[in-house]
């Protein structure tokens, strides 16, 4: 697979208080189904046939903002969320990851950031913040 230019590194050397990153993903049935077969959380609620509408996960809403940490190779301590709407298949939905803090850690840049996840109609479905390391 190609990599993106959403997909590759960002560099630490880059950051600064304020720096703001997003990622945007469509989620299907199949994204629920498969979420559902890796974790086993199979609530009838996240099951295609057993509710009238399929909700995603929490955790897979909240694991968009983790691509972000992925680019930046960052090393969670911390991740706090607020769930505040469901998440539906068919809804399109976007984090923005904003950096609050950075610091000299030990083992390289220690980093706060909060976060917001919002879906297609800009409503916010989930906030939160993450503090952790990004080893140099």
């Amino acid at each position: 697979m190609a990599q993106t230019e959403d997909d590759r590194p960002i560099d630490v050397d880059s950051l600064k208080v304020g720096s703001c990153f997003s990622e945007t993903r469509h989620i299907t049935e199949a994204d629920i189904a498969a979420f559902a077969a890796l974790v086993g959380d199979t609530g009838r609620h996240h099951m295609a046939g057993q509710a009238e509408r399929v909700m995603a996960h929490g955790l897979l809403t909240a694991s968009l903002a983790t691509k972000v940490g992925g680019r930046l190779h960052f090393i969670a301590r911390r991740m706090d969320w607020e769930f505040l709407k469901p998440v539906w298949a068919g809804d399109t939905i976007e984090a923005k990851v904003t950096v609050t803090a950075l610091g000299e850690a030990r083992s390289g840049v220690a980093v706060e950031f909060e976060l917001v996840i919002e879906n297609q109609h800009g409503e916010p479905v989930l906030r939160g913040g993450s503090n952790g390391v990004i080893r140099r």
